[in-house]
């Protein structure tokens, strides 16, 4: 059955998806085939997994564990003792999710009122109560004791019959009823005045009640739309499992993204049918077969594809709607590009970068999203089993090697790549760069049908004449290679050749670390950022130590290649994004044009930088003109606070000025009254002055970004893909 490679297991590069880094399970466990047809091993099994929190989210609603299928030997790290207790999948399930503005955890989300309310002063509210409730109380001892006379009886005597006051029982019981009925009057309309409900609204009243459950036909744990479809038995069977707990919450959203590929697509209707039988929860599953991240450290919501990131501080700079609502990203703000600026130690990779990778990576388990995380060696964005490629550049241990020409079969294509990589950062335009790659890459592949590796290519570019003689031997007489080594030729013989450059740059790759990478000769096991098709897990390591300037080229190379594959990519219902923990001297020209096109391609790039002088300073403007979503974490220099200002514009608030004036008076008696308050206060009567007006000011200025920005907050403005877009909130990131 056709199914566009949407859950084929393949390779990196066309053949089979590699497992996780570190699987040693059974070989046998294949990938689901079409639309989730059972596996050829055996079936996955059960076993819950816990997973940590960060410290303050147990206030929130916690989504449940999915049960983890063991893969690996490796010892999990248990979680801190900390962690909240979750909930089950069912009453996860049936916590509302209300439609909200962008970037809103609407995981249980309550809304907030647009502005403030007019709230009366504790003080005065509570004196006001007690007033009000002594005079009632006054009045009513006034008409018990008679002080008042009896015409406030007369009601009593005209809707009662005469024969009820010869009778002493009961002209005592109709009494009775009445004064309780004139004294209950008494006291609700003198505890309304003295505002005793909006005392018991303000702190009496429990303000966290429990959401009604919902209908039985509306109830997600019955699995409605499959119900609707005439899926009784799948319905039936998937709602057990949400019962019995053995459906997790990356199993919920793998079969939902499943079934709305079935809708679209009913042939595959009979393999998800099947699919859904034999396997239960674990039926659509990922091609690695794995379930569940070994460890979580943030707050998912897979159901809303969402991440908690932090709280919108209690501050009058937040509108008042937001404020002590709960920050989440999500792959339609992600869509749309994030650049995060902060200093050394501000929480860009714990509070932001490593939750956004953790949730990319459960939503690619749910066979939703491919993510491929950029960042320096070591665990910093998960463990090695959280992923199912793990390219550690320069490593004897690493598993994959990296493919150099990004998997591109056209000569000028791969050139244009890695000239972007080489010397993207150092000319405005790389077209003359990717002209004399082209050159000599295009022969080279076509007498030995491969790209030269590094050390070629380094020869090749600074000219050696022996390289070149073999090349051009190996051409034999084709005259279009011939032609184009010839002009290879004479263009080295000029003062400004980028030959030398591109050779220069090429060298910080042929070093003894890297030998056994970048090689062409198909004896590695490459990766090609063209298998953002298929919903993985990659982590590229970077060398950075020892070999700063090489890593600079791999991420270049990296955001070049993503931004060519995705632009290819023929399905495009698969979101992917790029996470560069470090995107230091990584923006080119050619990179911002491209983050640009990313949006409508369903991608998008996360970049973190120390400063924006990391980015060439003609670049600045356009990288934060081109990407959707900003965030300047605490610390950051004056002068980027400078560009996140200009960027975020202007608003117009309300300012008042309050004018003081020194009371002057020719009369006596106000004369001595002043003068005795000057005595006593030590101050002159004066009388106040408000002027009330509107006045154009920045959201935030480059003083307060550099300095009344908290630690560990940071102020972040959102964008999504459908053009709504949110103001800039200052985030607190450790709640």
């Amino acid at each position: 059955m056709e199914t566009d490679g949407t859950y084929e297991s393949r390779d990196t590069r066309g053949g089979a998806v590699p497992r996780p880094a570190g699987f040693t399970g059974d070989p046998g466990a294949t990938a689901s085939g079409p639309a989730g047809e059972p596996a050829a091993g055996r079936p996955a099994s059960g076993g819950q997994q816990p997973s940590a929190h960060p410290a303050g989210a147990a206030d929130r609603p916690v989504p449940p564990a999915s049960p983890v299928v063991p893969r690996t030997r490796s010892v999990v790290p248990p979680p801190p003792a900390h962690a909240p207790t979750r909930v089950g999948v069912a009453e996860w399930l049936r916590i509302p999710r209300p439609a909200a503005e962008p970037g809103v955890w609407r995981l249980g989300h309550r809304p907030r009122p647009q502005e403030e309310p007019d709230l009366v002063p504790a003080r005065r509210l509570f004196a006001g109560a007690v007033i009000s409730l002594l005079s009632g109380w006054l009045l009513w001892s006034l008409l018990w004791n008679g002080y008042l006379g009896r015409y406030w009886l007369w009601p009593l005597l005209v809707l009662t019959p005469d024969s009820w006051r010869t009778d002493a029982e009961t002209w005592a019981t109709a009494s009775y009823a009445y004064y309780t009925l004139v004294g209950g009057g008494f006291l609700v309309f003198f505890a309304r005045i003295g505002h005793v409900p909006d005392i018991w609204r303000r702190y009496a009243h429990k303000k966290d009640a429990p959401p009604p459950p919902p209908s039985p036909a509306a109830d997600p744990v019955d699995w409605p739309e499959l119900r609707d479809a005439g899926l009784t038995e799948a319905a039936g069977t998937l709602a057990d499992a949400t019962r019995r707990g053995t459906l997790g919450d990356v199993d919920y959203a793998r079969i939902r993204r499943a079934w709305h590929g079935v809708r679209t697509r009913p042939e595959r209707l009979a393999a998800f049918t099947e699919a859904v039988r034999t396997r239960g929860a674990a039926a659509c599953g990922h091609p690695s077969g794995v379930r569940d991240l070994p460890v979580r450290s943030a707050t998912h919501d897979l159901a809303t594809a969402q991440v908690l990131i932090g709280t919108a501080a209690d501050h009058p700079r937040n509108p008042y709607a937001r404020r002590t609502t709960g920050v989440a990203l999500e792959p339609g703000l992600l869509g749309t590009s994030l650049l995060a600026v902060g200093p050394a130690g501000a929480g860009k990779t714990v509070r932001l970068v490593r939750p956004v990778v953790e949730s990319l990576c459960l939503q690619a388990l749910a066979n939703r999203a491919a993510v491929v995380a950029v960042t320096s060696h070591g665990p910093a964005l998960g463990p090695d089993e959280s992923f199912d490629v793990v390219v550690s550049v320069g490593r004897p241990d690493s598993t994959h090697d990296l493919d150099l020409y990004g998997g591109a079969d056209d000569p000028d294509e791969a050139a244009r790549i890695l000239a972007e990589a080489l010397v993207g950062d150092l000319v405005a335009d790389s077209r003359r760069a990717a002209t004399a790659l082209a050159q000599l890459i295009g022969p080279f592949r076509a007498a030995h049908d491969r790209f030269p590796a590094v050390p070629e290519l380094r020869e090749l570019l600074g000219g050696t004449p022996a390289a070149l003689d073999a090349l051009r031997a190996a051409v034999g007489d084709d005259p279009a290679q011939l032609r184009e080594l010839d002009a290879r030729q004479r263009q080295a013989a000029r003062g400004d050749d980028v030959g030398e450059l591109l050779a220069e740059r090429i060298a910080f790759l042929d070093r003894p670390a890297f030998a056994r990478f970048f090689r062409t000769d198909g004896e590695t096991r490459q990766f090609s950022l063209h298998a953002v098709e298929h919903p993985l897990r990659v982590r590229v390591d970077l060398p950075e130590r020892g070999h700063a300037e090489a890593s600079r080229i791999v991420s270049r190379l990296l955001l070049a290649q993503f931004s060519e594959a995705i632009l290819a990519r023929r399905d495009r219902s698969l979101f992917a994004c790029l996470v560069l923990d470090d995107a230091t001297y990584t923006v080119t020209g050619e990179s911002v044009r491209s983050v640009q096109r990313l949006r409508s391609a369903n991608a998008g790039v996360l970049l973190a930088l120390r400063s924006l002088e990391d980015v060439p300073e003609a670049l600045r403007g356009p990288l934060l003109g081109a990407v959707g979503c900003r965030m300047a974490f605490a610390g950051i220099a004056p002068w980027d606070g400078g560009r996140f200002a200009e960027t975020w514009g202007t608003e117009w608030v309300q300012t008042r000025d309050v004018t003081n004036r020194q009371i002057i008076s020719d009369e006596p008696l106000t004369k001595a009254l002043h003068f005795m308050r000057r005595v006593v206060t030590g101050k002159a009567a004066t009388a106040e002055a408000v002027t009330v007006r509107e006045v154009e000011r920045q959201r935030w200025s480059a003083s307060d970004l550099a300095h009344a920005v908290p630690a560990g907050h940071a102020v972040l403005s959102l964008t999504h893909v459908r053009g709504e877009h949110t103001p800039p909130l200052l985030v607190d990131l450790r709640s």
